[in-house]
């Protein structure tokens, strides 16, 4: 039971970090391009906690599994739209416009407002609001709304409404590009600095280069006559220039007999071995039994945030490379079940792990949301790429139907990795 509680907390610690930088990216190139956050969450679902700075409501919900920036006019902005018909109450100023409008029913009726049952609205363009006052339906009065004016939605949160002007699509083309890049960009600077304290903390880091710091004894590599401190020229024919190309190499020959060209002092020298095949998650991977240097000076253990994220980012790309490579395989891919499991192994190991995971993640979502995928922040910036061709973007309804195209394939995708997941790592 302890175990468990350990790994829920280590689980929702390090993915609140990761949506919360992530977040954190779109938001701020979002405010420095005059663009309205209406809010800011942490979670997914009904809303736990709620409080308004500035322009922005700030929410957590009660599902630690995501998070978003709600910018206004953007793809995930709820329609402030409100139907004729509808029950409001609103809050005037001394210049008689409209500065709040509550249309939830979970909050109580505005000091001195005024109920309206809505005929017509417009928040976006004209800022104006027609209908009943106090039930008086012989009348249709004209209010108008303050540019600044909030509206409690129907569940109780209160945020800005979206004039055009401050809208999402009302940025400049670049400036949109770089909000959706922002989010992946700050996912790898989290990289950088999760890797730096990990080199300081434990006082030491691995080299990248191809030299041996130390061969296993009764190895693979020992039994072929590798030695602590040779250096790895190529591997099968194929030249290697650092550790993350020699790593990616072997393993990916389990079991087949691989040519090494080897430098010993001042010899160089051919063998040939065979990589002892380990399994791990589904996969099979070469193994011959050999360690990086280690280097413990403070320049270095710094450096490691830029050698380790660089590390990092090459095997996921890599991952992603051969995904297709042998055969589809829903086992080389993870959801949050994985990232559960993994969460757990982390969590008992020590802190150190569970910050090697969480810039392991982070490195992983950032490059995963800059797929060209419709409904990821690459699928946005596929569109901004077409609309600098076109000069002119998609048509809102078509801009519409790639987006729901891209979540229901992520949606259904999503589902067939969790269930995977759930057998692989629970039931088999």
């Amino acid at each position: 039971m302890q175990n468990t509680l350990l790994t829920i907390i280590t689980f929702i610690f390090v993915f609140g970090i990761l949506v919360f930088v992530h977040e954190l990216g779109h938001f701020f190139f979002a405010k420095k391009s005059g663009v309205l956050v209406r809010e800011f969450s942490i979670g997914m679902g009904p809303k736990l906690v709620a409080f308004r700075r500035g322009t922005t409501s700030y929410t957590i919900r009660i599902l630690p599994v995501g998070g978003y920036v709600r910018m206004a006019g953007a793809q995930e902005d709820e329609s402030d739209e409100l139907q004729p018909g509808t029950m409001v109450t609103i809050q005037m100023n001394d210049a008689n416009q409209v500065i709040r409008l509550n249309a939830s029913q979970k909050k109580q009726t505005l000091f001195q407002g005024i109920p309206v049952q809505i005929s017509e609205v417009d928040l976006v363009d004209g800022l104006w609001i027609k209908g009943y006052e106090n039930g008086d339906e012989s009348e249709i009065k004209t209010f108008a709304v303050n540019h600044d004016a909030t509206i409690i939605e129907p569940d109780g949160t209160e945020v800005q409404i979206a004039p055009k002007d401050v809208q999402f699509q009302s940025a400049k083309l670049w400036q949109r590009a770089l909000i959706n890049f922002a989010g992946s960009l700050n996912n790898f600077i989290l990289a950088v600095v999760v890797f730096a304290i990990i080199g300081l903390m434990q006082g030491f880091v691995p080299s990248n280069t191809t030299t041996l710091g130390h061969v296993v004894e009764n190895s693979v590599a020992q039994k072929a006559g590798l030695k602590d401190g040779d250096t790895i020229v190529k591997v099968a024919n194929h030249p290697v220039k650092n550790w993350t190309e020699l790593q990616t190499m072997l393993q990916s020959r389990p079991g087949k007999a691989t040519a090494l060209v080897v430098k010993q002092g001042s010899t160089t020298k051919s063998l040939t071995l065979t990589p002892a095949t380990v399994h791990s998650n589904g996969q099979k991977f070469g193994q011959i039994g050999v360690e990086q240097v280690i280097k413990r000076g403070v320049g270095d253990r710094l450096l490691y945030g830029f050698t380790g994220a660089y590390t990092t980012a090459a095997n996921v790309l890599h991952a992603l490379a051969n995904l297709f490579h042998g055969g589809f395989s829903l086992n080389k891919l993870g959801g949050p079940v994985a990232i559960f499991a993994n969460t757990e192994q982390a969590a008992k190991a020590g802190f150190i792990s569970v910050l090697l995971l969480l810039a392991f993640l982070s490195i992983n979502i950032g490059i995963v949301n800059l797929l060209p995928i419709p409904a990821l922040d690459g699928g946005k910036l596929l569109l901004n790429l077409v609309e600098a061709i076109r000069r002119k973007p998609l048509s809102e309804d078509k801009e519409n139907m790639v987006q729901i195209a891209g979540f229901i394939f992520l949606m259904l995708l999503m589902l067939a990795v969790t269930f995977n997941d759930v057998i692989r790592y629970f039931i088999k």
